[in-house]
């Protein structure tokens, strides 16, 4: 399997990365080192994880997603098989991007990882109330410190991105490598516009999220009486019932018939590594055999013709 780099650090990751949003959440203990084990066996290596992960669900604080990482990788004894990225900067406990936040969070986030040092630690949000150079010169030290190796931001603007790399340009400090972003074939717009050609200008990788639209391009939501198959997602995934959303369910049926077993996920996750400067999609699976679809992504390789349809469907 090719290894894609992560923007210009000595970073590279399989073209597939797995969310542990669901870790302590839908996948207990056992269940979540059953699915790490199974990635990783399959020669994949990038785990994004975040600090805040999973405050939202019913009797968790946040720190369940990462405390299950740790567990995992000093029971499994893989480190050195994964590269372990997380974020700072959303959870309630340990909010924002200041110099003292930061410095902070991370002793907390090596701690619940039971590592030494976080492969790629990522400004969950912007953060305008903290001078970029600030937030920057703190993950600086980090870096210097060796307990991290890179950085990269997630929900940036195109403009505040932009900003962040020249700050780091004029003052010497490291620069975000990476960027976390909402994309998939039906949320084209808020990346494609603008965050795009300046992601590809200046060699940053992207490892964006939500590459499924919430499940929606599983093919599993087709109508308002499906939305009930799911409480947790049917609401986020109502938006995409309408005809462009039907038009890329078609597209997805039409590509995957073409390729003997492919699904409508497979194909949408294929079309996003076959999109030029994406490094990696993130997908989550709360059991081995979803698992398994997802990886079978990396192996699906699309013609221009199927990525042009597939164009065309979401075209917005």
């Amino acid at each position: 399997m090719r290894m894609r780099p992560l923007g210009k650090s000595s970073l590279s990751i399989a073209p597939l990365a797995f969310g542990g949003n669901v870790f302590g959440w839908s996948a207990d203990e056992a269940r979540s080192f059953a699915l790490l084990d199974a990635f990783v066996d399959a020669g994949f290596n990038l785990v994004d994880t975040a600090d805040v992960y999973s405050a939202w669900a019913p009797g968790n604080r946040g720190g369940e997603s990462e405390t299950l990482i740790g567990k995992w990788l000093k029971r499994s004894g893989k480190r050195d098989r994964v590269v372990i990225a997380t974020k700072v900067g959303k959870w309630v406990e340990q909010p924002g991007l200041s110099p003292a936040n930061i410095e902070q969070a991370v002793e907390g986030s090596l701690r619940r990882l039971q590592t030494d040092c976080i492969d790629l630690y990522q400004a969950h949000a912007d953060d305008a109330s903290v001078p970029l150079a600030e937030t920057l010169g703190a993950f600086g030290r980090l870096i210097e410190q060796g307990k991290v190796r890179a950085i990269g931001a997630s929900n940036y603007s195109a403009a505040r991105f932009a900003d962040a790399l020249a700050v780091a340009r004029e003052h010497g400090l490291p620069r975000y490598e990476t960027l976390q972003p909402q994309y998939n074939l039906a949320d084209r717009a808020g990346y494609e516009v603008a965050l795009e050609p300046l992601i590809r200008q200046e060699n940053v990788g992207v490892i964006c999220y939500y590459a499924l639209a919430s499940g929606f391009l599983t093919g599993k939501y087709r109508s308002t009486a499906d939305l009930a198959k799911s409480a947790a997602r049917g609401g986020s995934v109502k938006k995409y019932l309408d005809p462009r959303g039907l038009r890329i369910l078609a597209a997805l049926d039409e590509v995957a018939g073409t390729h003997p077993g492919a699904t409508p996920a497979q194909v949408a996750l294929a079309w996003l590594m076959a999109r030029p400067g994406i490094t990696a999609p993130i997908a989550s699976a709360t059991s081995v055999d979803q698992l398994q679809e997802l990886i079978g992504a990396a192996q699906l390789a699309l013609a221009a013709d199927e990525i042009a349809a597939l164009d065309r469907a979401s075209a917005y």
